[in-house]
Parts: C-alpha cells; structure tokens; sequence
C-alpha cells in the first residue's frame, strides 16, 4: 500500500513541476501562481500543499532533478573517458550538455522570465558542484576559495546566458572550450601588462 502511495505522491509531483515548467515557458515564473499551477496540473488545492509550501519550493525542488542529472552525466563522461573525473571543471560539458537538451527551460529559467528565485537556485546547485571540484585547490592571500567558487559560477552563468539568448550556432563542446578557455587561462596577459604598466 506504501508503494502505490508513493507512486501516487510521485506522479502528483512529476504533473506539478511539469505544470511549473509549461507555465514558465508561456508566461514567465514571476507571472506565474500557485492557481495557475493546480489548474495546469488538474490537482486540487490541498494536494499542492501537501507536497510543497509554494511555487518557490516546488521549483527549488526541481533543482534536486538538476543536481542528479548533473552527476549521472559527469559519471557517463567519466566511464567513456571524455573527461576524467578529476578533471578540473570537468561539471561544465555536463551542464552545457545538459541546457541543450532542455534549451527552452533554461532560456525560461536564466532569461528574464525565470526570475530572481530560479537564478539563485542554479547558481546554488552550481556552487555545492564547483565547491567540491575545487576541494583541492589550496586557499591563498590573495584570492580565497570562495571567490575562486562565486568567480567560476559567474563566468558559467555569463557563458551559459549568452549562450542560451544569442543562440549562436555553437556546441555544447565548443561552447564549453570557450568558458573552459575563459576561466583557466583568464583574460590576454598581455593587455594586463601593458596597462598596469601605464
């Protein structure tokens, strides 16, 4: 009886973030209700609320689905030695990998229609992935782990937002080169030079 309750609980959870999602995409997140949702989702009032305490925790939710996502890609990569598992950044093909396949919900997500909630939930789930890959890297004067963390989140975001909105015809490989590129050999050197010498 338990299983068939879970399934059931599972199938109202599946129908509600699908709901989410649909919604995201025609209108917006910000524009979306809680309403809009049950109605989407044919699922009664009480019934959402017993699986979450509003559109925030159900779209937080669908972030634990990312994370999964994320690691079961990066293992596959992993065993067919596209990128070992030590890897530094080796969670960004992954990623990109990941947003082409679901191009319209991120674009929903991180464009301006996903709101401040969905962005701080990437940028989360993000932070715990590039947090643990950088577990390694020892911490110095100069620049604290922790803004090594916040500074590969936001070139990613920056990467994966220009990405998604000018729609480039590019790979989630040769995407990835470019914020791979961009982050582990920085900026000309050169031009850092000459101006810090003006």
């Amino acid at each position: 009886m338990a299983g068939k309750m879970d399934r059931r609980a599972a199938r109202t959870q599946k129908a509600l973030h699908n709901a989410l999602m649909a919604l995201i995409l025609s209108k917006g997140y910000e524009a979306t209700t809680v309403q809009d949702i049950i109605d989407e989702a044919d699922v009664g009032r009480s019934t959402f609320y017993s699986h979450y305490t509003g559109k925030e925790d159900l779209l937080r939710s669908g972030f634990q689905t990312l994370r999964a996502d994320l690691a079961e890609a990066q293992h596959a990569a992993a065993a067919k030695g596209e990128g070992a598992r030590d890897e530094l950044l080796g969670f960004s093909l992954a990623m990109f990998e990941h947003a082409d396949q679901y191009k319209q919900i991120y674009r929903a997500l991180v464009g301006a229609r996903g709101g401040v909630i969905a962005v701080a939930e990437i940028r989360r789930v993000l932070s715990e992935i590039v947090k643990k890959e950088l577990s390694d890297v020892e911490d110095d004067e100069a620049v604290p782990k922790e803004v090594r963390i916040q500074f590969v989140v936001g070139a990613f975001l920056t990467t994966l937002t220009w990405w998604l909105e000018q729609r480039p015809r590019l790979t989630p490989s040769q995407v990835n080169l470019m914020f791979r590129h961009l982050v582990l050999n920085g900026i000309d050197r050169s031009n850092c030079t000459a101006s810090g010498q003006g």
